[in-house]
Parts: C-alpha cells; sequence; structure tokens
C-alpha cells in the first residue's frame, strides 16, 4: 500500500501504477442487498433458479453499478491519502462494462495516476482503473474515476 500525504507526493506517480487490490468475493446476499438498496430486482441478479435455468451466465450477476460502488472501498486498499481535510469522489468518465460478473467471482481493483492538477490548493486526480475477475481475460469494467483532495497545509 502506498501512503500519500500531499500533493508533491501524489505528483510522483504520474503515469505509474499505485498497485492492485485484494480479491473481493461477490456472494449473493451482497447481490440481493444491493438490489433492495437501489429497487432493481431484475431477475438475472436476484432469482438464482431463474439465472441458472434461463441466464446466458448460468448464475445470477452482480450489478454493475454494484462493482462500480466498491471503487471507493478498493482504493483504500491501494493507497493511503493522509493529511487530509476532506477527499470527494468527483466523476467517471470514458466507463465501460466489458463482462459481466457472476456470482461468487472474485475481482479487484487495478489503479494507475493518469493526471493530477493543482486546483488552487486542490487535488484534481484522474485514476485509470480496471475492475478484474479472477481467471478472466476480460475485465469486468474499465475507465477513469476523478477524486478531489483537499490537503492540509501548514
Amino acid at each position: 500500500m502506498q501512503i500519500i500525504t500531499s500533493h508533491a507526493e501524489f505528483e510522483q506517480y504520474l503515469g505509474k501504477e499505485l498497485g492492485v487490490s485484494s480479491w473481493h468475493t461477490i456472494t449473493q446476499e451482497q447481490i440481493n442487498k444491493f438490489a433492495d438498496a437501489t429497487l432493481d430486482h431484475q431477475w438475472i441478479h436476484v432469482d438464482e433458479e431463474r439465472a441458472q435455468n434461463e441466464g446466458p451466465f448460468k448464475a445470477t450477476i452482480a450489478h454493475g453499478y454494484l462493482t462500480l460502488s466498491l471503487i471507493p472501498y478498493l482504493w483504500k486498499e491501494i493507497v493511503d491519502i493522509q493529511n487530509l481535510k476532506m477527499e470527494i469522489n468527483y466523476g467517471i468518465e470514458n466507463l465501460r462494462f466489458a463482462q459481466a460478473v457472476t456470482v461468487n467471482s472474485k475481482i479487484r481493483l487495478r489503479a494507475k495516476l493518469s493526471s493530477i492538477v493543482n486546483l488552487r490548493g486542490v487535488t484534481k486526480v484522474h485514476m485509470s482503473i480496471e475492475m478484474e475477475i479472477e481467471d478472466q481475460k476480460k475485465p469486468a469494467f474499465n475507465g477513469e474515476v476523478v477524486f478531489l483532495y483537499h490537503f492540509i497545509t501548514a
């Protein structure tokens, strides 16, 4: 895990891979809870029997937005950003879902710092990300996330 405490430290990683998170298993319980939270109970996600018998993946699949929602959790396994007043999830750009994540699959996040700029004391970073699926060639998705970091200055 990288530890970053300032804009200057963050800049040192420009163009470099920051790291890879640990594997996270997508369970049916997690899928069901996400369905409840988002009111998206499409059978491909929550009806295990129907998904196995009628679905193209022969199993339920995680919501695409469920996998996206895991970015902050997995990101914090890659980098520990310290000395902050605040951090903000600012945006997602050029995101493409490439492959469904079936139940009980393991996923992990890979991140690279693609740009960094100082906006009058606020650090704006663009991270190239890829959500890998264990034993699969294609990722669940790839794209760019944008974070704003308000570092504490002396």
